[in-house]
């Protein structure tokens, strides 16, 4: 895994080193504990499970709901790339991070990002959110697969449905934490087809011609 302080890999070791804390009425509760070899710094996540003794525990997959970070507070979905403007990461980034305790509103929040997407790279004219899905789908500039995913989008939390609602992409709507993580996983796709696609492009030309003007040859267009 990585460490999410510093982001470097290293081979976990959380199922040998659990503290049992007790069970109550809704799960049972344990804590897992492990320390990154790179930055010195310790990783304690709490768990939860319904109904199972504390040595059947095993982290099988940290992005369940189950398992949420203690330390640090954070989330376990991939950082935001790099290519991506300061302040639509910052709404992506926050979102993830309020994902497990609020899902309405890291929908909210993944909502109006992915409306700042649309109008920054999408190219598509100001109005409510459903509007705007509507003129990228029609424009056919995105991939079949990436559009079907936006278009999801409208009927998560019956969102388009509700007039006040859809015209502010921030509203609290009510959803289910898999809606809300839909939305994640759609702007992740809408990230790397927008900024991130291009740029590797770009850095790819860029090397070549480098080539090329050595080799006294001209440059690619484009």
């Amino acid at each position: 895994m990585k460490c999410p302080h510093c982001l470097v890999a290293f081979h976990d070791n959380y199922r040998s080193q659990q503290v049992w804390i007790g069970k109550d009425i809704e799960a049972a509760w344990a804590v897992y504990s492990d320390y990154c070899p790179d930055c010195k710094r310790l990783i304690l996540i709490l768990g939860q499970d319904r109904g199972l003794r504390f040595e059947q525990y095993k982290i099988t997959n940290l992005s369940n709901p189950k398992f949420s970070f203690v330390l640090p507070r954070t989330t376990t979905r991939s950082p935001c790339p790099a290519e991506v403007p300061a302040d639509i990461a910052e709404d992506y980034n926050e979102s993830c991070l309020v994902l497990h305790d609020s899902p309405k509103a890291s929908a909210a929040l993944s909502r109006r990002c992915l409306q700042n997407v649309l109008r920054t790279k999408g190219g598509v004219k100001p109005g409510d959110l459903s509007t705007e899905i509507e003129q990228v789908l029609q424009s056919k500039a995105v991939p079949t697969h990436i559009a079907d995913a936006i278009d999801a989008v409208r009927n998560i939390g019956n969102f388009a449905a509700h007039p006040i609602k859809s015209k502010d992409s921030g509203s609290i709507v009510p959803v289910t934490p898999e809606e809300a993580e839909w939305n994640l996983d759609v702007l992740e796709s809408l990230f790397d087809f927008y900024f991130v696609q291009p740029a590797t492009l770009a850095s790819r030309r860029d090397r070549l011609n480098a080539k090329l003007q050595e080799a006294g040859k001209s440059p690619m267009k484009g």
